[in-house]
């Protein structure tokens, strides 16, 4: 299994998917704010990696900590500071929370034993995720037909996860149950996650694909033989609007023109009760230089300015089901969420 992200020795080591796939580079890191950097940068991206990640980060801002009144003090500068990575990934809050509850609760054991506390529900998140993906998987798998043809938007896979995926997960298992036949892969621009990782990732399994345009999609869905589009989330209102890459939106209206099944691939710690709908969620804009080049050559005027919004949000009548680790949620999507988390 692609393995992301690791803990070992009191270090972070991160797969920098900044450099797949003409370098597999795996770099280690002591210190938190260096992590926070490397979200920022996106070399470690997607939703659930990003919320395993920052548990890990909380772990390493404190582990030179001795005296409690310090460790209090350090833990909620740490916290602040991964906080403020990347705005739309849920799973980064979701993570943050949970590990605050277990800091709060374990408080008084002291701090060499709430290090290991803190360590332990980490590594938790970390092998939780990995379980939950391949319950996802399964479960959308069965949504296939035979010899099934799907299309991708970005990386929702092993990279994006603490292993094996979402989106892609479905696309693994559908593969090892002998119901695929190919991937239609989106490039996704601006960064290109989906010819640079979804691609690398389906070469290592060796799962038939190819790699096209964004723009291609709908001419591929209009002709017919896609029979499902498979994609991740960033953040899930309790309506079911999801917020994902920028360009998902695009797919789903696509998908229904067409009559093309479109399925959301994410864990339940993607769903944001408190957000109502996606108008609430926010979205990150990131720097125009990555729309204005690519992989550091420049392919627009010097003078062009551009935009660069990182996500979008899929309307929850758009969405034909989410696939979650706890099973498939049908519309109306707001009554099942409901049903399934409170």
């Amino acid at each position: 299994m692609i393995k992301p992200i690791a803990y070992r020795d009191g270090a972070v080591e991160l797969l920098d998917q900044t450099r797949l796939p003409r370098e597999y580079a795996v770099i280690k890191i002591k210190d938190y704010y260096e992590l926070a950097q490397a979200i920022r940068e996106l070399k470690i991206r997607g939703a659930p990696a990003i919320g395993i990640a920052v548990a890990y980060g909380l772990v390493l801002g404190i582990a030179d900590v001795q005296d409690q009144a310090t460790l209090d003090r350090r833990f909620h500068e740490v916290a602040t500071e991964l906080r403020e990575t990347r705005p739309t990934a849920v799973n980064l809050f979701w993570a943050l929370e949970r590990m605050e509850g277990v800091y709060h609760k374990n408080r008084d054991k002291g701090p060499e034993e709430l290090k290991q506390v803190l360590l332990s529900e980490a590594q938790k998140i970390h092998r939780e995720d990995i379980g939950a993906n391949e319950r996802m998987g399964r479960s959308g798998a069965k949504l296939l037909p035979g010899n099934a043809v799907v299309l991708t938007h970005c990386n929702a896979g092993a990279l994006a996860t603490g292993g094996y995926g979402t989106a892609l997960g479905v696309v693994r298992a559908a593969w090892e149950a002998r119901v695929l036949k190919k991937v239609f892969v989106n490039e996704t621009r601006p960064l290109l996650q989906g010819a640079r990782l979804t691609a690398w990732e389906l070469e290592q399994e060796r799962i038939p694909y190819e790699i096209i345009v964004d723009g291609a999609a709908g001419y591929l869905l209009a002709q017919g033989g896609i029979n499902a589009v498979l994609v991740g989330a960033d953040r899930i209102a309790a309506n079911g609007d999801t917020a994902n890459k920028i360009g998902t939106y695009t797919l789903s209206v696509l998908a229904q023109r067409h009559s093309v099944p479109f399925y959301v691939v994410a864990p339940t710690s993607t769903i944001d009760l408190k957000i109502k709908n996606g108008a609430e969620i926010p979205i990150e804009e990131r720097d125009p230089q990555e729309v204005l080049q690519v992989q550091d050559v420049k392919i627009a005027p010097a003078g062009a300015r551009a935009r660069n919004p990182a996500f979008d949000v899929t309307p929850h009548e758009l969405i034909t089901a989410i696939i979650t680790e706890r099973g498939v949620l049908w519309p109306p999507l707001g009554e099942a969420i409901h049903n399934l988390l409170t």
